[in-house]
C-alpha cells in the first residue's frame, strides 16, 4: 500500500505543470501608471541600493509622486511608487522588478505584490503585515514605499 500510494503520488507530482500567473503590478486610481520590467539579477541581502528619487515641491493638497529607493530584496529589487493627493495615498505601483527571471519569485512576486499594494492602500501607510511565504519581497516592498512616503512627507 504504502508503495502503490508512494508511486502514484510521484506520478502525480511528476505530471503537475503549473504556469506563472500574469504579473500585474498597479491599483488604480486617477492616475494609472506603468510596470517596467528591466533587466532581471539575482542578490543576497535586503538592503537599500539607490536612493529615493526626489519630487516637486506643491502644495498639501496637489498631487504628488514618488518612487522610493530601489531595494535589493534577496531574489532581485524592486522600487515602490507612491501617487498620494494631499496625505492620501491614492495609487501604489511597481514600475522597478528585477527578479532575474527566476519562475519561483515571479510567482511569489505576482501573488504578493498585488496583496501588499492593497493592504498599504487600505492602511495608507506602509505599516502593513507580510505575505506569508514571501517575506523578502513583502521586506522590500515596505521598505521601498516607506521610502517614498518619507520622501513626500507622509
Amino acid at each position: 500500500m504504502v508503495v502503490l500510494g508512494a508511486v502514484v503520488g510521484l506520478v502525480a507530482i511528476g505530471s503537475f505543470h503549473a504556469s506563472p500567473a500574469a504579473l500585474a503590478m498597479t491599483t488604480t486610481a486617477p492616475a494609472p501608471t506603468s510596470v517596467t520590467a528591466a533587466s532581471r539579477s539575482n542578490h543576497s541581502t535586503a538592503s537599500a541600493s539607490t536612493p529615493a528619487t526626489s519630487s516637486t515641491t506643491a502644495a498639501p493638497s496637489a498631487v504628488r509622486s514618488q518612487t522610493g529607493s530601489t531595494v535589493n530584496y534577496n531574489y532581485g529589487t524592486l522600487a515602490v511608487s507612491v501617487t498620494v493627493q494631499g496625505k492620501t495615498i491614492t495609487n501604489i505601483s511597481v514600475p522597478t522588478l528585477n527578479d532575474g527571471g527566476n519562475s519561483y519569485s515571479q510567482s511569489l512576486d505576482s501573488m504578493s505584490i498585488p496583496i501588499l499594494t492593497k493592504e498599504a492602500m487600505a492602511a495608507q501607510s506602509a505599516h502593513i503585515q507580510s505575505v506569508s511565504g514571501a517575506s523578502y519581497t513583502s521586506a522590500g516592498f515596505i521598505q521601498s514605499l516607506q521610502s517614498a512616503l518619507t520622501a513626500l512627507g507622509i
